[in-house]
């Protein structure tokens, strides 16, 4: 059975997740309402509407022209909101938001909280992933627990602490 025939509150879900990996930027504007109201780890302020989603995902599919975004679990669905796990997966072979490409294939999950409209079509959508891992993926950053890390952190003003041997 397919997942629209179980879940058929999900339909607008599912052709959210297939335009991502379609490269049509119109194919938002059927399963997103006009007053679409988006977000991601990537933005700098919500997007508003299907046309800048589109825009949005035309910047992606530019500097990864592999990726895909898929479904990797059951969605979640509550009274106003349906939480879809997903993975994002690309190869990073172009220019984005002034980094070169870095030839490098990146992996990470996420999660979509989606709350829709009254028509199914989705109103609100955020994205979470943890851009972090993607920088270390792509070379950008260093490697969770490192020297390096703990440099950054510096930095960036949390400091390092010295533990204290009872």
């Amino acid at each position: 059975m397919a997942e629209e025939e179980r879940h058929p509150a999900l339909t607008p879900v599912s052709g959210f997740l297939r335009a991502w990996s379609g490269r049509d930027a119109s194919a938002f504007a059927a399963v997103c309402d006009p007053g679409l109201h988006y977000e991601d780890p990537l933005t700098v302020a919500p997007l508003r509407g299907p046309a800048e989603l589109g825009d949005h995902a035309t910047r992606l599919w530019e500097a990864f022209p592999d990726v895909t975004v898929e479904a990797v679990g059951e969605p979640t669905a509550g009274a106003r909101a349906v939480a879809v796990p997903c993975r994002v997966e690309g190869t990073h072979g172009a220019a984005l938001a002034g980094l070169p490409a870095t030839g490098r294939r990146v992996a990470v999950h996420g999660v979509f909280w989606i709350e829709p409209a009254g028509d199914g079509r989705l109103l609100r959508v955020r994205a979470f992933f943890d851009l972090y891992d993607a920088g270390v993926q792509l070379g950008l950053l260093p490697s969770r627990g490192g020297l390096g890390e703990r440099a950054l952190l510096v930095l960036r003003g949390f400091g390092l602490r010295v533990r204290e041997r009872s």
